[in-house]
């Protein structure tokens, strides 16, 4: 409950302002950026900014899942048996779960009605 909540708080009456799934990453402080300067093999971080809290329940969502989600247990074996770490696993996480909120907050889109 507390979830829903927090992410109601943070879009506000105004969902529209949140134009893409990247926007509401930044706006969250999910949005990755490079891990240092010159050559870093692609590897990126999480940034800094953004709405803490949203980011703190975003986290304990990802926590959940991986504990209790099989899709997502499923995941993280396999993603840890490419040798990624369990800390780029979970921003990968955090990324889909915004891809899934965002995708329940964008405003039904009306279709044009059929010429009679």
């Amino acid at each position: 409950m507390g979830t829903a909540a927090e992410i109601l708080v943070v879009t506000g009456d105004n969902p529209e302002r949140i134009r893409s799934e990247t926007t509401l990453a930044e706006l969250v402080g999910i949005a990755p950026v490079p891990a240092g300067p010159g050559m870093t093999g692609g590897r990126r971080r999480v940034g800094h900014g953004g709405h803490r809290r949203l980011n703190a329940v975003i986290c304990r969502t990802v926590i959940v899942r991986m504990r209790f989600h099989q899709p997502t247990i499923d995941y993280v074996a396999h993603r840890t048996a490419e040798g990624r770490t369990k800390r780029e696993i979970i921003r990968c996480l955090k990324r889909y779960v915004i891809r899934e909120v965002h995708h329940l907050l964008r405003p039904a889109r009306r279709r044009p009605s059929a010429a009679s």
